[in-house]
């Protein structure tokens, strides 16, 4: 399917609820905010399809600010992007048996596997196959992602999905998607970086970006981890958004 580019809706609806996300290819998604884009041929680069997965329940947090943060970033930069929102999809995260099966059926069988999955992530699969860019938002709680992150991992980053596996002796991957080129991880937690680097081994890296997308094969991966937030003063945090929407302003 040929994607039609989209920039992200104006952040004051999206804050109110208001603003409906549009799917690359959607009827209309390529004039959908064409008004709100500034002319900036200095960055004008390559637009990059990007999606953001997001996960936090409660609408105040700093987690929200860094989503329209990213938004804003794209939206300069003349980037489409696309939005899950976990919390507002009422994602269910679970594992069921049905899920299971097909994960199994899914190196042989792959037709019979994608019928036993919920409607909800063959969209998802729709959606992150024309990504070119994925961007994960997310608290880290007692050290790791929040359960429905790691339902949307366990179930779309998911064979015949996300990979392949292959034959031979240690069942490698290959990724699926193959217009992903990078992605990029912001989390936000309370403990101080060095103890979560020494006593805890930056898990979450090495859980989602060494893990997961490392075996698969995704080369450009990234992490910003931002520490210490409820201690950090407002002043801090504004520095904190102005980085990360600038990077995503100049992604490539």
């Amino acid at each position: 399917m040929t994607c039609v580019r989209f920039v992200c809706p104006r952040l004051e609806h999206y804050k109110s609820g208001e603003a409906v996300f549009p799917k690359w290819g959607q009827a209309g998604s390529s004039t959908a905010v064409a008004s709100d884009v500034e002319e900036r041929p200095s960055i004008r680069k390559k637009a990059v399809r990007v999606i953001i997965i997001f996960n936090h329940p409660y609408e105040g947090s700093f987690c929200v600010a860094i989503l329209d943060a990213v938004q804003r970033g794209l939206l300069a930069g003349g980037h489409g992007c696309d939005v899950i929102n976990l919390d507002q999809d009422k994602f269910d995260p679970v594992m069921r048996p049905k899920d299971l099966k097909a994960f199994g059926m899914a190196r042989t069988r792959p037709d019979d596997a994608a019928k036993l999955l919920d409607p909800q992530v063959g969209d998802y699969k729709e959606r992150i196959e024309q990504a070119e860019h994925i961007v994960f938002i997310f608290p880290i709680w007692w050290e790791l992602m929040p359960a429905m992150m790691k339902g949307f991992l366990d179930k779309v980053i998911f064979p015949g999905i996300a990979y392949n596996q292959t034959d031979g002796k240690n069942g490698g991957m290959v990724s699926r998607l193959e217009a992903l080129r990078g992605v990029t991880v912001v989390t936000t937690m309370n403990t101080p970086s060095l103890i979560y680097r020494l006593l805890f081994g930056n898990a979450v890296k090495h859980a989602l970006l060494t893990g997961t997308f490392w075996k698969i094969g995704v080369r450009n991966r990234k992490w910003i981890n931002l520490t210490s937030v409820k201690s950090r003063s407002r002043e801090q945090r504004q520095k904190w958004l102005a980085k990360i929407e600038s990077r995503m302003r100049r992604l490539s």
